[in-house]
């Protein structure tokens, strides 16, 4: 018993704060508990009000926000959210309707998970995508084996600094979306399936009828105001990935 409280005292030296959303109580205590034995600093709040209150005044490392929330409907939320932050968003969701996943990570959340679900899992999608959210904001200071930048027709992106412009404007960018264009950037005239692109950014295994890479995809292109139909850089190749050209 010690050993397991002195390895959370420890870990909570240097503790990522995480936000809980969910307005059902009993799942909210129970991911807390999770986390907190990761040794992660949890804030847990029942409505969107408080857990705005929450995001203005803590430094935050990640959010896991539930659908339905009393006061504000939780895409609403992470749309708001996204005005001014760019930390990972985890989404909950008691439907499995493809277009509720797809609607939650159009507005800007980088995952999402179906309840019931495995807490176990819930902790390896957080850590997966805090070790993204690091990557991005530490990029490493050897960049010289590989073009540290990128520029594509008025498309410029710094893998150093992580910001990315298209036609002199900067774009705001999630880790996630950032890590996707980079990855086409750098295959430029190549075609990338769903399949490795879901592989190599997220880093995990990638499954049949997974909708997530066409979901970023449709918000990177809203972010670069291409056109749906005949987008200028990420393009679809049918039945086959994605190029960047």
């Amino acid at each position: 018993m010690y050993a397991a409280n002195h390895l959370i005292k420890e870990h909570s030296a240097m503790a990522e704060n995480i936000l809980i959303v969910d307005d059902e109580k009993s799942i909210a205590d129970l991911v807390e508990v999770y986390l907190t034995n990761e040794g992660y600093h949890v804030y847990k709040f029942y409505t969107a009000a408080e857990a705005l209150s929450c995001i203005e005044t803590q430094a935050l490392s990640l959010v896991i926000l539930d659908v339905m929330l009393p006061d504000m409907d939780g895409f609403a939320l992470c749309q708001k959210i996204r005005e001014t932050h760019l930390f990972p968003i985890i989404m909950l969701t008691a439907k499995v309707e493809d277009m509720d996943k797809i609607t939650g990570l159009t507005l800007g959340a980088d995952d999402y998970i179906t309840k019931p679900f495995n807490p176990l899992e819930l902790i390896a999608r957080v850590k997966t995508q805090l070790r993204r959210y690091t990557r991005y904001n530490n990029a490493p200071a050897d960049q010289d084996k590989i073009p540290d930048e990128i520029d594509i027709r008025g498309l410029h992106i710094s893998k150093s600094s992580h910001k990315c412009s298209l036609n002199g404007k900067e774009l705001s960018l999630t880790p996630l979306e950032f890590s996707i264009l980079w990855y086409l950037c750098e295959r430029k005239g190549n075609v990338v399936s769903s399949e490795e692109l879901f592989e190599s950014v997220w880093g995990e295994r990638y499954l049949d009828n997974n909708n997530t890479v066409m979901a970023h995809i449709a918000r990177l292109r809203e972010k670069m105001h291409e056109p749906a139909r005949k987008p200028k850089y990420v393009k679809t190749v049918w039945g086959v990935g994605y190029t960047i050209e």
